[in-house]
């Protein structure tokens, strides 16, 4: 039964924060955090980022980065992460995640690029791949609450 997902990148404030607004757009009855790596604690997403989710009709604006721990990382039924490299280190980091930690894009066979310190194009690309992501993931969620 998946009541809460974790979505994971680098800094949380550019995918993950993305990823966590459509998530809960389209999940309301689901418990959605996102967390980083290597977060930039306490930052506000980044501004395209935000701009791009406005155009959705989606605010992120209130989002601030916060730190992958393992109380996080133990709520989570499912955790999704960018690429394979992340999927790794959350497993060396907290053993008892393996087999919930999956890419964004795993059903598909992709990653999704860190558009940090980009202009607005590699945030676009980024979105894209997200929501294919989150396409692929939301019919396999919603049989699983």
């Amino acid at each position: 039964m998946i009541k809460t997902v974790l979505v994971v990148c680098i800094g949380n404030i550019c995918r993950s924060p993305m990823a966590e607004g459509l998530l809960k757009h389209v999940l309301p009855d689901t418990r959605v955090i996102s967390a980083g790596l290597g977060a930039l604690v306490g930052q506000p997403p980044d501004p395209h980022a935000v701009a791009l989710m406005r155009e959705l009709g989606l605010d992120i604006s209130g989002h601030r980065a916060q730190q992958l721990n393992g109380g996080l990382a133990r709520q989570a039924d499912l955790i999704l992460v960018m690429d394979n490299a992340q999927r790794q280190e959350i497993q060396r980091l907290h053993p008892a995640t393996t087999g919930r930690v999956f890419r964004m894009g795993e059903l598909a066979k992709f990653d999704i690029p860190d558009p940090f310190r980009e202009d607005r194009p590699a945030f676009e690309d980024a979105l894209d791949l997200i929501q294919r992501g989150v396409e692929a993931w939301v019919p396999r969620i919603q049989a699983l609450r």
